[in-house]
């Protein structure tokens, strides 16, 4: 893993926080794993943003009638199969 020293100002009270619940000595992953899961929800909320308008109802009337009444045919469905398979 490559590693980069960067200078970040942070408030007083914050780094005392961090330091408090993780220790000076771990403060630098701290900030690294709070900086990551950061950006894995900017990035999240980009593809969501991207999709937008990507799901058109009219391709998917099975689901016309709600998500829940379609899941519970599917499964309706899954259990006749499974006793039509079992009946032997």
């Amino acid at each position: 893993m490559n590693l980069k020293r960067t200078h970040v100002v942070l408030e007083e009270a914050l780094v005392k926080d961090i330091d408090r619940l993780v220790g000076t000595r771990r403060r630098s992953r701290f900030l690294t794993e709070a900086a990551q899961e950061k950006l894995i929800r900017y990035r999240q909320i980009e593809a969501l943003q991207a999709a937008d308008g990507a799901w058109k109802s009219k391709d998917h009337p099975e689901l016309e009638s709600g998500s829940a009444k379609w899941v519970q045919k599917l499964r309706h469905e899954s259990q006749r199969r499974f006793k039509k398979g079992t009946a032997r």
